[in-house]
């Protein structure tokens, strides 16, 4: 009877089956859309007459949009109930799309338009997040968290292929159209399934936080654009600099002396969180960086054309998303030391063999060890974020989700922007020879993530040590 009962108590209704499909649908086609631009900048480099530090932005600008959106979802998440959220976010979306999808040579108003799409990915990744927190119990919360990275990994396997394949055979542009009867799926499945209420309308909107974060993350991210676009330091870089580091210093600083902060910095007084936190932002880092740079430097160093340079990544995309729900499993029966251990030292085995190859690479090369680097992110990735997630408190759930996906999400803008400038600032120093200076560059950024990967491998070891404190052992809300 009372293993009967257990399992009635771990059900998961079909209702937060199909809410959880609505949300992750419409974040699989925020990412997808990523994803597939990265094939293309070559091509809109000539297109529309500009570098490609400018050309990123598409990818950069539309990671910061997201995070900046998804640093308002905790209090979007206690003010209104998720269906109203969501048909707002598809609504968004869809305007986005079609300004993406107009046969219009005017940059800008392309970007407009990934800003567009780019908020209703803010919206729609963290009310993912949201309903499985909230309605999955803790038990299968890690085997759900990797269902839905399975689902939102399964969009950078198709993004790039399909973004080549598209660009290949047709227009960039057609990669938005193929979208929308994907977005009419999603909205169908929101409006008849999501229900989750409001859980805080009494809470207030921090828009001073907003404004310093917003005004840090952007000027942050200028110093590298700067760097890349002139090829070295410039005053604007240290302007950049200055105001980058005022503006964090004011906004941590308002963060943890206000009531309703816009992101509760307070749970990473909690070291494990601090430190899975870290380990995230991380990998998600490598992520995003490694599948923007590995087809541009396909391209330019071996020729091949953006089809080719897509269909490279698929292999490792797939299976990464292939392990996801299996690592999640994995993860609920055995904790996360083994997990997280597979995780890192898989993906600092794969960056420095991508190092140690760049000069000497091929297609089958490249694509084996995105294999290896892609199979190691997923390890770690979902799996790290369910950890950390069971040291924090039912009420205190939405200001973590919050707080985890700004983190993931600029990381990721990060990854594209640094790994992005390693490359223009080679080709500023070789500027007449592009394959030279796409080993040079891409040499120095897999330096880089080789040094990250292995930050994240010491946070590991050291938070192996601190979940075996019995103080924080009694944290967990599963204790």
């Amino acid at each position: 009877m009372l293993r009967f009962k257990n399992l009635q108590e771990e059900r998961v209704s079909t209702q937060t089956k199909l809410s959880i499909a609505a949300a992750a649908l419409l974040s699989f086609i925020g990412i997808l859309t990523e994803t597939s631009l990265n094939v293309t900048f070559p091509t809109m480099t000539r297109e529309f007459g500009l570098p490609l530090s400018t050309i990123q932005l598409l990818t950069s600008g539309y990671l910061l949009m997201v995070t900046i959106i998804m640093s308002t979802s905790s209090f979007l998440l206690k003010r209104f109930d998720t269906r109203p959220l969501f048909r707002c976010a598809i609504i968004v979306s869809i305007i986005g799309t079609i300004l993406c999808c107009l046969p219009i040579k005017v940059y800008w108003l392309l970007l407009f338009g990934r800003l567009l799409q780019a908020t209703a990915t803010g919206i729609s990744t963290p009310l993912l997040i949201h309903v499985i927190l909230s309605l999955v119990p803790v038990s299968r919360r890690g085997t759900y968290i990797g269902l839905a990275n399975m689902v939102t990994s399964f969009a950078p396997a198709l993004g790039p292929t399909y973004g080549g394949m598209i660009n290949h055979y047709f227009s960039w542009r057609i990669i938005f159209v193929f979208t929308l009867p994907l977005l009419l799926i999603a909205w169908i499945l929101g409006e008849t399934n999501l229900r989750l209420d409001a859980q805080g309308a009494g809470k207030s909107f921090d828009g001073v936080g907003l404004v310093l974060l917003s005004l840090f993350m952007v000027s942050f991210t200028e110093i590298f654009d700067q760097l890349g676009a002139v090829g070295g330091w410039s005053y604007r870089v240290a302007i950049a600099i200055v105001v980058a580091a005022l503006t964090l210093g004011l906004f941590i600083w308002r963060c943890l002396a206000s009531k309703s902060p816009l992101l509760d910095l307070r749970l990473f007084k909690k070291p494990i969180i601090g430190l899975r936190g870290a380990n995230y932002a991380i990998l998600q880092f490598v992520n995003i960086g490694s599948s923007f740079l590995l087809p541009v430097f396909a391209e330019n160093f071996l020729g091949i054309d953006s089809l080719a340079a897509g269909l490279m990544l698929l292999p490792g995309s797939l299976l990464g998303a292939f392990i996801a729900p299996f690592v999640g499993k994995l993860y609920d029966h055995r904790g996360p030391t083994l997990v997280l251990l597979i995780s890192n030292v898989s993906v600092i085995i794969g960056a420095t063999a991508l190092w140690a190859m760049t000069g000497k690479a091929t297609v089958i090369v490249l694509t084996l060890l995105y294999m290896f680097l892609r199979a190691g992110f997923n390890f770690g990735y979902g799996n790290t974020m369910s950890d950390a997630s069971k040291f924090v408190s039912a009420s205190q759930q939405t200001d973590f989700n919050s707080l985890f996906n700004v983190l993931q999400q600029y990381a990721g803008s990060l990854g594209t922007t640094v790994l992005s400038t390693s490359l223009s600032l080679s080709e500023a120093r070789i500027p007449h020879d592009v394959k030279a200076a796409s080993v040079a560059g891409a040499t120095n950024a897999f330096a880089l993530v080789i040094v990250l990967v292995l930050v994240a491998l010491c946070l590991t070891l050291v938070s192996i040590k601190v979940r075996k404190d019995p103080s924080v052992q009694m944290q967990s809300v599963e204790a």
